[in-house]
């Protein structure tokens, strides 16, 4: 979370005092959905190249649980990120889903 400072308006004369406010970046979810294009295969090669830290087990996983449910989270982070691993995924070729924010 990042910590955000206020200013609090003041009568002339006065000491301006400050407040302090936790606000939450936004984060989202980035889902891959089933077609009849894309391979088990290009799915993982796409998945272990854009998204940090995926293994090939995992990607394998993930593959196979888009076949079987129809959709799949592949990561979930700050908004940013989402929207780009979601554009590089999608410029591969891959279906996905509307970037769904946490």
């Amino acid at each position: 979370m990042t910590e955000m400072a206020f200013a609090t308006r003041s009568s002339p004369g006065t000491t301006l005092e400050r407040s302090k406010q936790l606000v939450r970046y936004p984060e989202a979810r980035v889902i891959v959905l089933d077609d009849d294009v894309n391979t088990f295969q290009h799915v993982v090669e796409c998945l272990v190249k854009i998204i940090p830290g995926m293994k090939e087990k995992r990607a394998w996983e993930i593959a196979h649980k888009i076949d079987k449910d129809g959709a799949a989270e592949v990561w979930c982070g700050p908004l940013e990120q989402a929207e780009l691993y979601h554009q590089q995924l999608a410029g591969e070729g891959l279906t996905m889903a509307p970037i769904e924010k946490c």
